[in-house]
């Protein structure tokens, strides 16, 4: 079911205000393969008696959270929610039951599920129960609160943020392979930000070689968990002492190895030998890696995009000029114009000295296949 177009006409200041406390609530959240949910209960005065998140799979759901949290007060109250509740048996009992059984007499949602399992279902079952339901109050809201989870849900992949740095000129190391720091610090510190939005980092066997990355999130206070390592293995062999082997990574690779035992390894090979990478943006899903951000060199980079696996690019430009031919952020032959590929900017943004560009593919875009 696809999401309807925000209505507030009959939702009260109070019910919206109780929605943004949930968006916010969820917004620390960290419950992927499961979406970011948020949920507060209002008492028939129209005050906060309970609120609730969702911390991950096998945990409470935000609507049962806050029930309890609750109590009586939620006797003939109105629960707001962020993502439209559930109606099926998984790890938990459905939440329509538990909002029906505390005697809730009104439900506000901000967007609809894109889960075939709940999207309408839920809304249904509510209604079915005598309860007064108003939904898609706002979609967008929710969306952009938990792109990747909704991303998944209509596509089956992982949502793919490609990071590129470079200098003005397009050079992303000079000839002798140099590279760091084309950016700032305030870039540098950008990077990691996203880093903490994401499940996964990956690199590839090239830049895990001569860069050997940590891949962890280094900013001031965090207290988020640190993504997980992900490295897409080539035919060569991988030096044992890496960094990311030691924080359990996640490794798909063309052939069985050896690899040390930290490793989790997905053999998915393509018909010429090489990693499968349209398998790899399928499986990550499956291993709780529903936002990927990747980090690896013009290889990785080239094959990605050319294959038209990536649905999000930030692009730092250093303020430098490399003056010549070093290497450039995609391997692969740029033959003629006519095999540009169109993209949307959506901003730009200057850090310090640097710049930020985010932008995406243009709509209509070629998807063909790929392996590296």
């Amino acid at each position: 079911m696809s999401q309807r177009p925000g209505n507030n006409q009959d939702v009260t200041p109070s019910e919206q205000s109780a929605l943004q406390e949930a968006l916010q609530a969820a917004a620390a959240t960290w419950p992927h393969p499961n979406p970011r949910v948020g949920a507060v209960v209002l008492s028939t005065a129209g005050t906060v008696v309970g609120t609730g998140v969702h911390k991950g799979p096998g945990a409470t759901h935000a609507e049962v959270e806050a029930i309890e949290a609750a109590g009586e007060a939620a006797f003939g109250g109105t629960l707001v929610v962020t993502l439209e509740p559930c109606n099926h048996h998984g790890r938990t009992p459905p939440c329509t039951e538990a909002i029906h059984q505390s005697g809730i007499r009104r439900v506000v949602i901000g967007a609809l599920d894109p889960d075939e399992r709940v999207s309408g279902s839920g809304i249904e079952r509510l209604r079915t129960l005598g309860i007064d339901v108003h939904d898609a109050i706002a979609p967008q809201l929710v969306q952009e609160a938990d792109p990747a989870y909704f991303h998944h849900r209509r596509s089956g992949r992982a949502r793919v943020t490609l990071k590129l740095a470079a200098t003005l000129d397009g050079q992303v190391a000079a000839a002798d392979g140099s590279s760091q720091w084309i950016t700032g610090p305030e870039a540098r510190a950008d990077v990691h930000r996203i880093r903490s939005e994401s499940d996964g980092v990956a690199v590839g066997a090239g830049t895990a070689r001569t860069d050997n990355p940590k891949l962890t999130v280094r900013l001031d206070a965090y207290e988020g968990p640190q993504p997980r390592p992900v490295l897409i293995a080539g035919r060569e062999v991988i030096p044992p002492d890496l960094a990311l082997f030691e924080r359990s990574p996640l490794v798909y690779s063309p052939h069985p190895g050896p690899w040390p035992d930290s490793t989790e390894l997905v053999e998915v090979a393509s018909s010429d030998g090489r990693v499968d990478l349209s398998a790899v943006i399928r499986d990550l899903p499956n291993r709780g890696v529903l936002e990927l951000l990747v980090e690896g060199g013009p290889t990785l980079a080239g094959a990605l995009s050319s294959a038209g696996l990536v649905d999000r690019y930030v692009l730092y430009l250093g303020a430098r000029l490399g003056q010549g031919g070093g290497r450039s952020m995609f391997d692969g032959v740029f033959a003629t114009l006519a095999d540009a590929r169109s993209v949307e900017i959506d901003s730009v943004v200057q850090l310090g000295p640097d710049l930020r560009v985010e932008f995406r593919p243009a709509i209509g875009g070629r998807q063909p296949e790929a392996a590296a």
